[in-house]
């Protein structure tokens, strides 16, 4: 019978502890949530600022105006086109009748990216709302001239019947600059009347109709290939180069050595001077960084290695100042792609990104106000202690306001009445385990009020009069 009783009472003191416990769990959870609520207002709102300036997350389609479908910017956007799939965005890509085109559509919202030759975009009146990744590659502008003697200048081409092809391009605008430069007026032909097909003029060339032809076009052109081995043609020698580039800053100054389009028959026979305008990668200033980030590595993949006039390396650079150079192609080219997207997956830089950027703030915040929480925590507890003994110190006064006068019965019941109510508060106070210290001292001292007001209860009882109580001792 002792062993069960025993057992039993275990069993009791066992649910006690685990309703004590579960009592303390609740009280500060609910504490702590009370705590809490006015730092988790303060951590939303600066959420909610934060989300207010980051950006959105970068669209998973691009559309990108490139060219004619049988030149070189479509066929290096083929390119970018295949690096972007790598990284899950579609770039979609529309052909252009040149660069003119392409500045429209961009200023249209029509693209949000796309080819534009240096030089092209208007110098009086620049375009709003674009900006530059810099330049891709170099296309040089190839003048052949009929004729058995090199020519060097375009002074020699005065009187003669010029075609420059790809009207609707800035090419015809560049070449007829640079002719009126040098005081030349163009015969009219055929491809001042209508739109000259490349291969058209190159025969048209070829058989004497024409006297000289430009051409803005990559070195791997078919048409260029074909006209630099076509016997009677021959490419100009720009004597003036550098004078061209400073007179006309779209132009840079580059050089097809000897023997570099055939070894064999060694074609060109002596270094040529060539002029040559630049590829510029144009986008909407609106374009994510972190796409304008994407097509920038894409461009060094497609364009960073040796070619035909470039060392390794060269491009992309920012060499037409023609626009404004953006913000994420600046810090490209000072420190190469964002840090994240030199070690992971494109997408996956992108989430962390925006991730970092979302959660740093909020770190921010959250580390001040977890070494603030428990302090006010411990306020707010302390806080109702110090409010009973508030109330307790009222009380005490009163009391003492009695040491020379007889309390009456009906101030005797009021004082134990407002005693008993500051006792009642405080055993109903919740107070944390680890604040009971503060609990018990409270009613230490409440009892010290209540043996002050029984010795003046008593005084009035006896029928003392006169005589001077003892002295009262401050109960905290």
């Amino acid at each position: 019978m002792k062993s069960r009783l025993t057992a039993n009472a275990k069993k009791s003191m066992k649910n006690l502890k685990l309703r004590m416990r579960a009592r303390e769990r609740l009280l500060l959870w609910r504490e702590a949530l009370v705590t809490a609520w006015p730092l988790l207002l303060l951590l939303l709102a600066g959420f909610g600022v934060t989300l207010y300036f980051v950006k959105p997350a970068p669209p998973k389609h691009l559309v990108m105006s490139t060219g004619r479908e049988d030149g070189a910017y479509h066929a290096f956007a083929k390119r970018y086109q295949e690096i972007f799939a790598r990284n899950g965005v579609t770039l979609e890509l529309v052909p252009s009748g040149g660069s003119r085109e392409n500045l429209r559509r961009l200023s249209e919202d029509e693209a949000q990216i796309a080819f534009v030759q240096g030089g092209s975009a208007p110098q009086d009146k620049p375009p709003e709302g674009l900006l530059s990744l810099g330049s891709a590659f170099y296309e040089p502008l190839w003048v052949f001239v009929r004729g058995e003697k090199r020519p060097e200048r375009l002074t020699e081409l005065q009187g003669k019947r010029i075609a420059v092809i790809q009207e609707s391009s800035s090419t015809r605008a560049l070449a007829y600059r640079m002719l009126a430069a040098n005081d030349v007026a163009v015969t009219p032909t055929p491809a001042d009347a209508a739109p000259m097909d490349e291969y058209v003029a190159a025969e048209a060339l070829q058989q004497g109709n024409l006297d000289a032809l430009f051409v803005v076009a990559a070195p791997e052109a078919p048409v260029v290939q074909v006209l630099l081995r076509s016997s009677g043609i021959r490419l100009m020698n720009f004597a003036q180069a550098e004078a061209y580039h400073r007179r006309f800053p779209a132009l840079f100054r580059i050089m097809m050595p000897e023997g570099s389009v055939d070894f064999v028959y060694d074609f060109p026979p002596q270094d040529t001077e060539l002029l040559a305008a630049t590829a510029n990668l144009v986008v909407r200033e609106d374009l994510h960084p972190a796409l304008q980030s994407l097509m920038l590595s894409a461009m060094r993949e497609v364009h960073g290695g040796n070619g035909f006039f470039q060392r390794r390396g060269e491009f992309p650079a920012y060499k037409d100042a023609d626009l404004p150079l953006s913000a994420a192609a600046e810090r490209f080219y000072a420190s190469g792609p964002p840090f994240l997207q030199r070690y992971m997956p494109y997408w996956l830089a992108v989430l962390l990104d925006r991730f970092l950027i979302l959660i740093l703030p909020l770190v921010t915040l959250l580390l001040p106000m977890l070494r603030f929480a428990p302090a006010l925590f411990s306020w707010r507890i302390r806080s109702r202690v110090c409010r009973a003994y508030g109330e307790l110190k009222f009380l005490e006064n009163d009391i003492r306001s009695h040491r020379r006068a007889a309390m009456t019965p009906e101030e005797y019941d009021e004082l134990s009445l407002r005693l008993e109510v500051i006792e009642t508060a405080a055993s109903r106070m919740p107070i944390p385990v680890r604040f009971s210290d503060l609990l018990y001292t409270l009613k230490t001292h409440i009892n010290l009020v209540r043996e002050q007001l029984e010795r003046y209860a008593l005084k009035r009882e006896s029928g003392i009069r006169g005589q001077e109580p003892e002295a009262d001792v401050p109960v905290y």
